[in-house]
């Protein structure tokens, strides 16, 4: 049995190796690092995948969302909604421009945005809206966009972890997530769905003043070369990024079913096990499965992980600190109690290797020592 990896890109690559290495030597020998070429060809291509108008390619997921609240001309002061149970770049970026972070719980199912509780959080400040499509499922767009829209607040999607899925909008057919906001963002890192060999991130919006703006944002504010009409920053994707990224958006469709089937797997699996709740996914969205992230009940989940650990399989807990319990947040005066399903999560989650190399006999593994653990440790 192949050694068991939280995500295999080597394993990936390999499977498209000739087709990598040939572009990124063509990008070489053009030597054409920078917005060239293979970055147009690669915009374009997602813009097609995505059935969106324009795609902004930058540095990174961080930088996608950091653009896009410049993009949208908030100040500080202003008021941005998100969730404490996420990565901290979604919210950090709030906090780098001035703005103001608030809050409000997720489900504890779908682990997304608690649309029940959003439009008592709007106040005359509020400006934004940032829903985050974690672990690979969409949240409650329609309801999300209805709000917003009664009271005139941009939506910025943080799609870092989602790209692929599909969300339904009323009874229209499957959309995009990511390209339903004012704004989606989403990130390239090498774990993701879609990942390039390093650091890498776009924007999308429908909007051709936005995307006018975005890319001056993301090119040091300059339109028309060394003038420069906003305070801007330079992040910007490259070429080689860019070329691993088009061979591989090609099999997005493919890798996503290879994780979905790997999913099924672990669901059959765990079904019915009273210490083990599986993945919710909601009916209104499809799952892609960045993350499989189950729920541990009555588990010391710490004794487990490190058991799994000795027997060759990594474990992970995303994310064991909500966000308005972190240090850096801690100006913002909240306090254990105020967002408790996501506090709750925090001391019960659990995510297993999902990727697209899995294979049955590692999953079997998997699930069979998995529930060993679960057994002894509960």
């Amino acid at each position: 049995m192949k050694p068991i990896q939280m995500v295999d890109l080597k394993s990936q690559y390999h499977k498209i190796k000739d087709e990598i290495d040939s572009r990124v030597l063509n990008v070489i020998e053009s030597s054409a690092y920078i917005n060239g070429p293979e970055v147009k060809g690669f915009q374009q291509h997602l813009e097609e995948y995505l059935h969106v108008k324009h795609v902004i390619p930058c540095g990174n997921g961080t930088d996608a969302l950091l653009v896009a609240m410049m993009a949208l001309g908030l100040k500080p002061g202003d008021e941005v909604i998100s969730t404490p149970f996420t990565f901290i770049a979604t919210v950090e970026v709030i906090g780098l421009l001035g703005l103001t972070p608030v809050f409000v719980d997720v489900e504890e199912g779908t682990f997304n945005m608690d649309v029940s509780q959003l439009e008592a959080a709007i106040t005359p400040k509020t400006k934004a809206i940032v829903p985050v499509h974690l672990f690979g499922q969409c949240c409650n767009m329609q309801e999300i966009l209805r709000i917003a829209n009664k009271h005139g607040v941009a939506v910025i999607e943080d799609n870092c972890q989602a790209i692929g899925a599909e969300v339904m909008i009323d009874n229209y057919p499957l959309q995009k997530s990511g390209t339903l906001g004012t704004i989606g963002c989403t990130s390239f890192f090498p774990s993701k769905n879609l990942g390039c060999y390093g650091d890498g991130g776009a924007l999308f919006t429908n909007d051709d003043a936005l995307d006018e703006k975005i890319r001056g944002i993301v090119n040091h504010g300059m339109f028309t070369r060394y003038y420069h009409d906003m305070i801007g920053v330079n992040s910007r994707l490259d070429s080689i990024q860019a070329a691993i990224l088009d061979v591989k958006l090609k099999h997005l469709d493919e890798y996503i079913a290879a994780r979905q089937q790997a999913a099924l797997y672990y669901n059959k699996a765990f079904e019915g096990h009273p210490n083990i709740v599986t993945p919710v996914t909601a009916s209104y969205t499809t799952h892609v499965y960045h993350q499989y992230t189950l729920k541990l009940k009555n588990v010391d989940r710490y004794r487990l992980i490190e058991h799994m650990k000795e027997l060759g399989v990594p474990v992970m807990i995303y994310y064991p600190v909500a966000l308005h319990l972190q240090k850096a947040f801690a100006h913002l005066n909240y306090h254990k109690g105020d967002f408790p399903v996501t506090e709750a999560l925090c001391d019960c989650v659990v995510s297993l290797p999902i990727h697209t190399e899995l294979d049955e006999e590692q999953l079997q593994y998997i699930t069979s020592n998995f529930l060993k653990s679960v057994e002894l440790y509960r």
